[in-house]
């Protein structure tokens, strides 16, 4: 088979990436910042050591750390005209990669001895903290699991553990003792007389010692990779580095892609201190700094500066100037609210806002710091018909519809009565519409929020069909199945559209047009647990980490940036949050009015503040705008309309599988039931009431206002 000759174009590389790509063949590290381009530069260094005859394309292996990650990889590579077939670059994560190897030397290492994966550890992880007399309570399970994990990840043995412990300061869920226990008792019970069971840090551990102890097997890998690439290259683990030098052996064809000051999994194990030494290890290594950021806008790419610039510490010592190469864009926003709920509220609203005036919900991310943020989020996106995605859509290829889908498409590749034609190109996307519609695709969106998300699921692989089509002019049938079944196995989804919650963890990678960082107090970012009792800092190097978060977060956005807190958990709590200390020098406007419009969820410059329908004073407060009116104004409530819409509430989140208050909240059948609305103007009227929502449940809704209405006006008579 000839050696395919990539197809790419260095002109098209600012000076700092093409100095990377051109680096000669040995140890390159590329300190890339957010937003300048690393993969398109690793890609194309890739692509320049092929077409300049250094190594095959099959002699090369790139690793990264995420599922989505390594797709993003491969679509990359295949554009070069580097991926796709056997014989071209492997673009895979540390796991996968491994899983692969250990395959196909376990014979020569273990013999016969059976094994399967173990891809949930829950249950066993359970079973051993039950033997040793531990909670088996779902959150105490996980916070052992997440122990385990972390000794693995930092070749930590059973009886090493406790010490490890008291000399890094980490806080474990129990007695270290009790934990090493369990961990023990774990790695006992992946053994049986059917064979063994491996974790995904198994794979890493076995795969290490097959090449540090059988030559035969380090000289037969060895021979097959001579060129290593590692993305992400900061959040490398002992054990994953471990991995690595048994894949290098004595050379140096490795290029390491990174940014310390985006560290932000040191609670796994990871540590950015082989990307901080690795010009110590490899004295000749040709080092590029990657600076020029085409993500954000300046402003964006200034407010980052200013929040990696007060870091501190050794990792802070690398950190890179960021130099905005977009045109301006708006300031980013900083919002006061009195509390959570109307903080929530605000953001809703101001979401709304921006998908009127164009920019696609898609394009539109709420970050949060823990994921219990994002409930209140969920509803008041859900109040005012926005549609949302809980970031987790790696589960996408499982989900019921998608699964008919592909097997829809399977059968119509299998039917010999289809001409050539319309499997291919432009022609196939025709053909999987066409195949997709029994399954439930149609022209327009579905009313009812299962058959939206069912219909949303077939859109996105329509939609997925067209992009590929568009990279590849002659794509088949056959091969659209193959590429759906990669990313299936991949956990590599398209993209649903909505806007997208998630942790600022799970953000990292990704990024939107306009990104709203939330919930930013002292105690939830920073953590509570990085932070003494006293609210000073507790420890510094936890501290450190949390302000790389933020930077993160802020990374993410291309224009639009909006920062928020609240100065209170619950509505009508007393005002003892204080916003996060990270924001101190960063807010250019502390007044008191900034403050009182914020809290009413509305823009600083609209003029516009709702109004109590009974004494007319201005609503503060998420409650009291829903009701319209004040708290203590006096309403008259039909307690009776009240319960007959709870009860229709019920059957109705029961019939749609959903939680209730996705139908409706409390707060706004309360105002239902106290405005009592006669038409869907009046009901529109009520805070939280949507036109969506109108035509979802207006009809259900009015139908029982007038019926209790009627009820009421007989019964006086």
């Amino acid at each position: 088979m000839m050696v395919p000759v990539p197809v790419f174009d260095l002109d098209a590389l600012d000076p700092e990436q093409a100095a990377a790509v051109r680096a000669p063949r040995g140890p390159v590290c590329v300190l890339a910042g957010a937003g300048t381009g690393k993969t398109r530069t690793i890609t194309h260094r890739i692509a320049h050591l092929v077409s300049a005859g250094h190594v095959k394309p099959d002699q090369v292996l790139a690793v990264t750390f995420t599922a989505r990650a390594a797709g993003e990889l491969r679509a990359r590579l295949r554009g070069l005209g580097l991926a796709g077939e056997a014989k071209q670059v492997q673009a895979r994560t540390f796991h996968a990669a491994a899983l692969r190897q250990l395959k196909y030397f376990w014979p020569q290492v273990v013999g016969d001895v059976p094994w399967r994966l173990l891809d949930n550890k829950f249950a066993v992880v359970a079973q051993a903290a039950n033997r040793a007399g531990l909670s088996t309570a779902t959150d105490s399970v996980r916070d052992l699991l997440g122990e385990i994990e972390w000794a693995k990840s930092t070749l930590l043995a059973p009886e090493d553990y406790p010490a490890a412990v008291a000399k890094q300061h980490r806080d474990p869920p129990y007695d270290p003792a009790r934990v090493a226990e369990v961990y023990a008792g774990y790695e006992s019970l992946k053994t049986s007389a059917e064979g063994l069971l491996l974790d995904f840090d198994d794979l890493l551990l076995h795969t290490a010692a097959a090449l540090e102890d059988y030559p035969a097997v380090a000289d037969e890998f060895r021979g097959r990779y001579r060129s290593f690439v590692v993305d992400e290259y900061q959040d490398v683990t002992p054990l994953q580095q471990r991995v690595l030098d048994a894949w290098l052996g004595e050379r140096d064809d490795l290029t390491v892609v990174g940014d310390a000051n985006q560290t932000i999994y040191s609670f796994t194990g990871a540590t950015p201190s082989y990307l901080l030494d690795f010009s110590r290890r490899f004295p000749d290594a040709t080092v590029v700094r990657l600076e020029r950021d085409y993500r954000s806008t300046p402003q964006v790419v200034s407010l980052a500066n200013r929040v990696i610039g007060a870091a501190r510490g050794r990792i802070a010592g690398t950190r890179l100037q960021l130099i905005g190469q977009r045109p301006d864009g708006p300031e980013p926003e900083f919002t006061e609210y009195d509390d959570a709920p109307a903080e929530a509220a605000g953001v809703a609203g101001a979401i709304k806002r921006l998908i009127g005036a164009g920019t696609p919900a898609a394009e539109i991310a709420v970050l949060y710091r823990v994921n219990a943020q994002s409930e209140a989020y969920e509803q008041s996106l859900t109040e005012r018909g926005i549609p949302y995605q809980v970031r987790g859509g790696e589960g996408f290829f499982q989900r019921a519809e998608v699964r008919q889908a592909v097997q829809a498409l399977r059968q119509a590749a299998a039917r010999d009565d289809l001409p050539d034609q319309s499997r291919r190109g432009k022609a196939l996307v025709t053909l999987v519409k066409a195949v997709l519609a029994p399954v439930g695709l149609t022209a327009t969106e579905p009313a009812g929020a299962q058959a939206r998300e069912r219909w949303s699921s077939l859109v996105a692989l329509v939609r997925l069909t067209e992009e590929l089509v568009e990279h590849d002019a002659e794509l088949e049938l056959p091969g659209l199945l193959r590429e759906l079944a990669a990313r299936a196995e991949a956990r590599h989804p398209p993209t649903v559209q909505g806007v997208t919650l998630a942790s600022l963890h799970a953000a990292k990678g990704l990024e939107w047009d306009a990104v709203f960082l939330v919930g930013l107090a002292d105690g939830t970012l920073p953590i509570a647990h990085a932070l003494a009792d006293d609210g000073s800092v507790g420890d510094q190097a936890a501290l450190e980490e949390e302000r790389r978060l933020l930077y993160v977060g802020v990374t993410r956005a291309r224009e639009h940036l909006r920062l928020s807190w609240a100065l209170s958990r619950g509505e009508g709590s007393r005002r003892t949050r204080r916003r996060s200390r990270f924001l101190n020098g960063l807010v250019p406007d502390d007044s008191p009015a900034s403050r009182i419009a914020a809290s009413t969820g509305r823009p600083e410059n609209s003029g516009i503040r709702p109004s109590c329908r009974v004494c007319a004073k201005p609503l503060i407060g998420t409650y009291a705008t829903m009701l319209g009116r004040c708290r203590r104004c006096p309403a008259e409530l039909d307690a009776a309309l009240l319960e007959a819409l709870k009860e229709w509430r019920a059957e109705k989140a029961e019939a749609l599988r959903v939680r209730e208050f996705v139908v409706f909240t409390d707060t706004t059948l309360t105002a239902i039931a106290e405005q009592l609305p006669a038409d869907d103007r009046a009901l529109e009227a009520i805070p939280g009431i949507g036109a969506k929502k109108i035509v979802d449940y207006g009809a259900d809704v009015l139908a029982i206002v007038a019926s209790r209405v009627r009820s009421t006006s007989q019964n006086r008579r």
